[in-house]
């Protein structure tokens, strides 16, 4: 098991800027930047999205998840054609790398585009073309997790099954299967039929659970939809047995602090829960979710951790070691990004 040791190094950012990093849950039209949202409002002025990059600080502010839903899928509509889909992939791929994400899983929601019109194998096409000419530029792994958005119920859970599973459709990119959108109302086990459609092409199961739920919802991921990572997963410090059997099956928790400050889903970051997970062994893994809409970054959410969880230079590497352990990679992807990791962490403290 990894090792999380608290150590008393006062500054990591340089030593996390350069650090190789793997993200496990980061949602496409969520990452896009001020930069990128500016330029599709510009291409859509019909949209209310600010077009003044500026702007939009205020634009991403939330009173509430509801209110982060609202203004997200404001963002989602200004994505209506292929090259819209190619931009936004692309440029999300260029951020990635100035961060030294070495392997991303992004979060995909084909139903918010083709419901939208995009033509569901142009979309593809899109998003594939995108990841090519990403990793050939940047270097940056991409692979896609394609999630229902659970608001809008069975419909969209059985077009995103469907566009997962059938072949000519599904892109190669594709490694697992989803769940996102509000939990309140939305209770995870109607999706068990769509879950077992995927897991049974080969997809694994990654849906998000228990971040505005108490702790019964992650039980539903893990004992209806067969979840192998969990998105969130915030409130499972209040079930002992929950983090009992998390850490005993090595099911990573998907955490995003600053997100979860965001949404409101936890009142103040000296109050996540985060130390809780690692004090109870669970895999922990740390995320971004939809940074710019939250003001941050991946490299800003490792510093966040490594406070909360008082780390120095070789706990931060553990953690990044983590998203590894838990990602979908390929036994030999994921033996050279540790390596990677490995040796950047002790040519640093060489220095």
């Amino acid at each position: 098991m990894t090792d999380l040791r608290p150590g008393l190094s006062p500054d990591l950012h340089p030593f996390i800027a350069g650090l190789p990093k793997a993200e496990l849950h980061v949602h496409h039209v969520g990452s896009a930047s001020p930069r990128i949202v500016a330029e599709l409002a510009a291409r859509h002025p019909d949209s209310k999205v600010p077009t003044d990059p500026e702007a939009l600080a205020d634009y991403f502010t939330f009173t509430d998840f509801a209110h982060f839903i609202e203004v997200y899928l404001s963002v989602v509509d200004l994505v209506r054609t292929p090259e819209d889909v190619r931009l936004l992939t692309f440029e999300v791929a260029r951020d990635m790398a100035r961060q030294n994400i070495r392997y991303a899983e992004l979060t995909v929601t084909p139903y918010s585009s083709t419901r939208r019109g995009i033509d569901e194998r142009a979309f593809m096409e899109a998003i594939e073309d995108a990841r090519k000419a990403a990793e050939a530029e940047f270097g940056t792994v991409l692979r896609w997790c394609f999630d229902i958005p659970g608001e809008a119920g069975l419909e969209a859970a059985e077009e995103t099954a469907r566009l997962a599973t059938t072949d000519g459709i599904r892109p190669e990119g594709l490694v697992s299967f989803g769940l996102g959108g509000p939990e309140i109302g939305v209770p995870r086990p109607q999706f068990k039929p769509y879950f077992d459609r995927a897991r049974a092409a080969g997809l694994r199961s990654v849906p998000h659970a228990g971040e505005t739920t108490g702790p019964e919802t992650v039980w539903d991921a893990l004992r209806e939809l067969g979840a192998e990572r969990v998105g969130h997963g915030t409130s499972s410090v209040e079930d002992p047995a929950l983090l009992a059997h998390l850490a005993e099956h090595r099911i990573a928790l998907e955490v995003c602090p600053t997100s979860n400050i965001a949404t409101r889903a936890v009142a103040t970051l000296d109050e996540h829960p985060i130390r809780a997970m690692v004090d109870a062994g669970v895999l922990v893994t740390v995320n971004s979710d939809d940074p710019p809409m939250f003001g941050t970054d991946l490299n800003s959410e490792y510093a966040v951790a490594a406070r909360l969880l008082g780390l120095d230079e070789r706990g931060v590497a553990a953690l990044a070691r983590n998203a590894v352990e838990a990602s979908f990679l390929d036994p030999a992807g994921k033996a050279r990004l540790a390596a990677e990791i490995d040796a950047y962490t002790e040519a640093w403290l060489a220095r």
